[in-house]
């Protein structure tokens, strides 16, 4: 540790913590009339906002929340989940946000692993919720979030309607200041094994993390993707990184902000169309979906940018949104990075280039954010170079990044070996600082001593027309390893084989983009590929699915005669 100077302050001078409060002092200033719309159900502007968050603050203390307690959330994107990113950690509690596409034994999990107390949630979800309920170990009060006109719940330590509690409160509230440090949200993230891990992070954390994405997404000039004037809707859960912490975002600028509820295609293009929606975010599998809705076939799109992230965006994509007037532009980051690592950046040098160029990077993981160590590393964690080529594990430092899984010792050691936090992801980081995920480390294919990245396999074969959506996973070979093995949703009256795979691939063998053993010689066509509950292809199961194809017989594979 370097002993530097450090200066006395003044007695009275008052050193600002970084808390999540301090995010709202700007929005209304700048821009007081905007609007936060929810369906076509509700809409206020910043001010009403501002009130409604003062007016729950006390409807939650009321219902004995206190400093330190756990707060957990049950709903749809929406108005009251925006409010509760705000006012539960502002009280100085915990928001949990729970990921409502788990089992019901998982969601058991997640809350009594987190010691929840109080419990806001959806009508929707109380068959599940009355499932587990007698199982919590920790909750005492719950509260109900409802689009209908019933008000009333059969729940334990009902404490009323969201609404109807809002309304019953006063309209202020003094937030005091506490330490920058407190933990503010949780959620838990799903691996391949074991039960879900505990993700947490502190009021500094989500402060710094939103100056560096408004920074990161607002003021670099060639991929601009989002300024004030903008009109923002998540087509991310909320219980997903907070949105990937975009809301917080969104309302440090003053942004007009439409929040979709229940993800439902059509209706998601009306609220694009109805409210002029210029910027969003989500998986390539959500974007697919609003695309494919029957309200989008003749929509233009155009000055609409979205961000892809969760999953590699892949070229096709890319120019399929184009054609429609959608800019597309890639980030990266994880459950455990808060999320944004990195996004895309065209420079000075790629912008005098070509625009096949341009797109090639844009569709990359993007350049590291500001305040953001990225390196690669290989097994024994030394540095490899940045060229571009050669591949190793990115290992990451950032002030957001979360410190540990809560109450998990050991995995948080694996985690945060050697002081870098390690991703789990092959990649690539060029002399320009572009970071390029070529893999997980679990699904790259090792076959014949070569690594095989399945994401680049999957780019490659869904420029092939006939092929709606693709993932290439690696399944046991006696002689080499592994072998890719391509699952494929074949596009409306089209046929694929594994003949006709391979047809499509040779080409891209011939200019070096891939080795001939990377051409799958076995395929399977179905109706519909797994995903996981935020949208990602779900690799673990689809290689158990093939498992079971390939000893039965299944006739849904295709093989290369």
């Amino acid at each position: 540790m370097l002993n530097t100077r450090i200066l006395k302050p003044t007695d009275e001078a008052h050193s600002t913590p970084l808390l999540i409060k301090n995010l709202l002092l700007s929005g209304q200033r700048y821009e007081r009339t905007q609007e936060i719309i929810y369906r076509d159900i509700s809409r206020y502007d910043y001010t009403t906002f501002n009130e409604r968050i003062c007016r729950l603050a006390n409807a939650l203390s009321k219902a004995g929340v206190k400093a330190g307690d756990t707060v957990a959330m049950m709903d749809w994107d929406s108005h009251r989940y925006l409010e509760c990113m705000f006012a539960v950690p502002m009280l100085g509690a915990i928001m949990h946000t729970i990921n409502v596409r788990l089992s019901p034994d998982q969601i058991l999990y997640t809350m009594n692993h987190a010691e929840d107390n109080v419990v806001l949630i959806n009508s929707e979800f109380l068959p599940i919720y009355k499932a587990i309920e007698n199982d919590l170990t920790t909750v005492t009060t719950t509260i109900l979030l409802t689009d209908e006109d019933n008000k009333q719940a059969d729940l334990p330590g009902f404490a009323g309607e969201y609404e109807q509690l809002l309304a019953a409160a006063e309209p202020s509230y003094e937030f005091a200041d506490f330490d920058e440090n407190s933990v503010a949200t949780t959620f838990y993230t799903t691996g391949t094994t074991g039960n879900p891990k505990g993700v947490y992070f502190t009021h500094r954390q989500l402060v710094l993390h939103t100056l560096a994405q408004a920074t990161s997404l607002g003021a670099l000039d060639t991929v601009r993707m989002l300024g004030n004037r903008d009109v923002y809707m998540p087509i991310t859960p909320m219980f997903h990184v907070h949105a990937w912490g975009i809301p917080y975002t969104a309302t440090l600028l003053g942004i007009k902000q439409v929040y979709p509820g229940r993800y439902e295609p059509e209706l998601l293009v009306k609220l694009i169309k109805d409210h002029g929606v210029t910027f969003s975010h989500c998986v390539p599998t959500i974007l697919q979906m609003v695309l494919n809705a029957e309200g989008a076939k003749d929509y233009d799109f155009a000055g609409m940018r979205v961000i892809i992230g969760g999953s590699a965006l892949n070229r096709t994509l890319y120019e399929t949104a184009l054609a429609k007037g959608m800019q597309l532009s890639a980030a990266y980051g994880m459950s455990e990075t808060c999320p944004m690592i990195s996004a895309g950046y065209i420079n000075l040098e790629l912008e005098a280039g070509s625009e096949d160029q341009r797109a090639a990077h844009r569709i990359k993981a993007g350049v590291p954010g500001p305040l953001v160590e990225a390196q690669i590393v290989d097994t024994d964690g030394n540095k490899l170079p940045k060229d571009g080529k050669t591949q190793g594990e990115l290992v990451l430092r950032a002030p957001w990044l979360t410190q540990a899984y809560f109450r998990e010792p050991e995995k948080s050691q694996e985690l945060w070996e050697g002081g870098w936090m390690h991703t789990g992801d092959v990649a690539t980081i060029d002399a320009m600082g572009f970071i390029d995920i070529r893999d997980r480390i679990k699904d790259v294919i090792k076959t014949g001593g070569e690594w095989l990245s399945s994401l680049e396999l999957e780019d490659l074969i869904s420029r092939d027309a006939s092929i709606k959506e693709v993932a290439v996973v690696g399944i046991p070979d006696p002689r080499w390893d592994e072998r890719p093995f391509a699952l494929v949703v074949a596009a409306a009256g089209q046929e694929v084989t594994a003949a006709s795979l391979c047809e499509h691939l040779k080409p891209f063998v011939e200019e070096g983009r891939i080795n001939k053993w990377a051409i799958p010689t076995q395929i399977a066509v179905v109706k519909e590929i797994p995903k996981t509950s935020v949208g990602k292809l779900d690799k673990k199961r689809i290689r158990g699915e093939i498992a079971q194809w390939l000893e039965s017989g299944d006739s849904c594979i295709s093989s290369l005669k």
